[in-house]
């Protein structure tokens, strides 16, 4: 990707932050899904594809206690986990966005979690962590590096594997991965032929793709 592609790629994250308004996602036949951004995103970055799952019939949620999303991974599966018990929610799917699907997995493992949400998909999402994060100034983002001991027994943890479904655009600036890399073990794996790391949360092949997932999941 060059250098005018990633500056579009801030440029539509940027203007994704500044939407005002927040939709009425309530409502819908469909299983219940909670939307989980990544760091120093809010809900907004995922508001295209909010709409697009409530479309397809699902009420949607999102984690407003969540903050910039810097804090560690354990902080924000227990905001997920508050979020999904005070709702009362069951046959949930959680939506993550990079980060986001750290702290799901995390959450999974939460017996609270675990027997209301039936599984996750992430899009976008370092699992083994991202290399460009360990040497970056900010620790919150450092904590993403593969290098850090949490990144490290979360990656190591195979358990909810089989309820995750990872979608991974063709090639992402933050979150490289080798031709050589091992699959994510249990899990399913999509790739869809986009560039970038926000900018697909805008494109409609990227929804299409997520709620073939969710549904998946929830059947």
């Amino acid at each position: 990707m060059d250098l005018s592609a990633r500056l579009a790629d801030y440029a539509w994250l940027v203007r994704a932050q500044l939407r005002p308004g927040r939709p009425d996602w309530t409502g819908g036949a469909g299983c219940p899904v909670v939307l989980v951004p990544g760091i120093w995103e809010t809900w907004h970055v995922l508001r295209d594809l909010g709409d697009a799952l409530h479309r397809a019939g699902h009420p949607v949620h999102v984690l407003p206690g969540l903050g910039t999303n810097s804090a560690e991974l354990a902080v924000g599966a227990e905001v997920l986990r508050r979020t999904v018990v005070g709702l009362d929610l069951h046959g949930a799917v959680v939506v993550a966005h990079s980060k986001g699907g750290l702290i799901a997995k995390t959450a999974l493992s939460l017996p609270d979690v675990a027997a209301r949400v039936v599984g996750l998909v992430a899009v976008a999402t370092p699992f083994e962590g991202s290399r460009y994060a360990t040497w970056f100034p900010a620790r919150s983002v450092r904590r993403l590096s593969p290098r850090d001991p949490a990144i490290r027994r979360l990656a190591a943890d195979l358990t909810a594997h089989p309820r995750i479904v990872a979608v991974r655009p063709r090639y992402d600036p933050h979150v490289p991965r080798a031709a050589s890399a091992p699959p994510l073990s249990g899990a399913v794996e999509v790739e869809i032929p986009l560039d970038g790391h926000f900018r697909l949360l805008g494109d409609p092949r990227l929804h299409e793709a997520v709620v073939h997932a969710v549904e998946g999941l929830a059947a």
